[in-house]
């Protein structure tokens, strides 16, 4: 990704340990039995201050113990300095004995690092209904070191079926003064995310307002995250943090801050890099899809017709097959629920007009059909009726994503 015209640096090799302050670790513990190694499948990222700290979560309407755990903290106002995560198993639907073990989870992570129970938010994803092995947890936050390029192994820790690590690090200059943002996130399949995503970390070490912050990460992730599909289904477990711990010194931003613009630019910045990270790496995923979406009647008919066609199974499997079948785009765009006016519509698939306002091109279809061997698809639909615009990432569906799920457990 180019540096080129943006108002902030990309850090090489950055990530949540980048801004000042924050420093995490990640140990193997045994609980994910699967992916690449190193198998690290525990991890902590802690602040040396207290933090502001901002969240999403799944709509889905059965949630991990953990979202609960954190959408109480959040609710009471608290902020915080920790972030316990692991991988290999969700704690989803594990009945009153999940809910006291993300209590002793918080206790352990609090007595490790000298902190209060409150201070700690917590992540976890894997398989569903099974309990906890809280013995191996247990001796994993007994074992974990904290560094300050720590960052990296904790990125690791919460991957499941992900094929590598999602990172980026940014700084941005206002005035005389530095600031930065790390994240990372983690996220292959069951990813239709409804308000929040698979799971994402963000990093801060500037001063924010608390409400501010709060509405800037919704915002943020209404136009990112939210914005991307690989295979229809929302996580239980969806969660995205952002941890803004004020070691900068500056005076807390908030939409009236000199600040606000370039950081509220940023963090999308880094929100749309994760997104489409975790889309080229969504299961068995060989092309990135990025639709562009215009000339809509209002935002949400935007957003609407965008999130329908990327999650379309059979607009999936045509970018799969290479097959320009473009009567897909237009029928899962009928069937969103943004106004459309059929002969108002118009269709490119890697800039090669096969709409024009609801008419047929006479372009040469082997074109489209070479034009569509990258790994990256971008196609374009205009609605033609209107000023609102919204941009939504999936990928492709192949054989090896059957694989995979078909295997999840066995």
């Amino acid at each position: 990704m180019s540096n080129e015209s943006l108002p902030f640096e990309i850090i090489p090799q950055g990530g949540v340990t980048t801004p000042q302050g924050f420093i995490a670790g990640a140990v193997s513990t045994g609980i994910k039995t699967y992916g690449q190694e190193p198998l690290y499948d525990l991890g902590v990222i802690l602040s040396n201050s207290h933090c502001t700290i901002a969240g999403a979560f799944t709509r889905n309407q059965v949630k991990g113990s953990s979202v609960i755990h954190n959408q109480n903290l959040l609710k009471n106002g608290h902020g915080g300095r920790a972030i316990f995560a692991n991988s290999g198993n969700a704690n989803v639907a594990t009945g009153e004995q999940g809910f006291i073990d993300t209590a002793n989870i918080a206790q352990l992570t609090a007595k490790k690092f000298n902190l209060e129970p409150d201070d700690v938010w917590i992540a976890s994803t894997g398989v569903i209904g099974r309990i906890l092995p809280m013995h191996q947890i247990q001796s994993g936050i007994e074992n974990l070191n904290l560094e300050d390029h720590g960052g990296h192994s904790f990125a690791q820790a919460i991957m499941t079926t992900d094929t590598r690590s999602k990172e980026i690090a940014i700084r941005f200059q206002v005035g005389q003064q530095n600031f930065y943002i790390g994240a990372c996130a983690k996220g292959s399949g069951m990813i239709h995310p409804n308000l929040a995503t698979m799971l994402a970390f963000i990093t801060t070490d500037i001063a924010v307002n608390s409400e501010w912050l709060q509405q800037v990460l919704e915002k943020t992730v209404n136009k990112t995250f939210n914005m991307l599909d690989i295979d229809m289904d929302t996580s239980t477990s969806d969660t995205v943090l952002m941890l803004a711990n004020g070691a900068a010194e500056n005076i807390p931003i908030d939409e009236n801050h000199e600040a606000a613009s370039v950081f509220c630019e940023a963090l999308e910045f880094v929100a749309t890099y994760l997104t489409k990270e975790l889309a080229k790496d969504g299961e068995g995923a060989e092309t990135l899809i990025e639709l562009h979406v215009s000339g809509a009647n209002q935002e949400s008919d935007a957003k609407s017709a965008a999130r329908t066609v990327v999650s379309s199974p059979l607009v999936k499997t045509m970018i799969t097959g290479k097959d320009p079948n473009w009567g897909r785009l237009i029928a899962a765009v009928g069937r969103s629920e943004a106004l459309v006016k059929q002969e108002k519509v118009s269709i490119w698939i890697e800039g090669h007009s096969i709409l024009d306002q609801g008419t047929p091109t006479d372009i040469d279809l082997q074109i489209v059909i070479d034009a569509m061997h990258t790994d990256e698809l971008r196609m374009h639909i205009d609605l033609g009726i209107g000023n609102y615009s919204s941009t939504a990432w999936g990928c492709d569906l192949t054989n090896e994503y059957v694989r995979i799920n078909g295997e999840y457990t066995t």
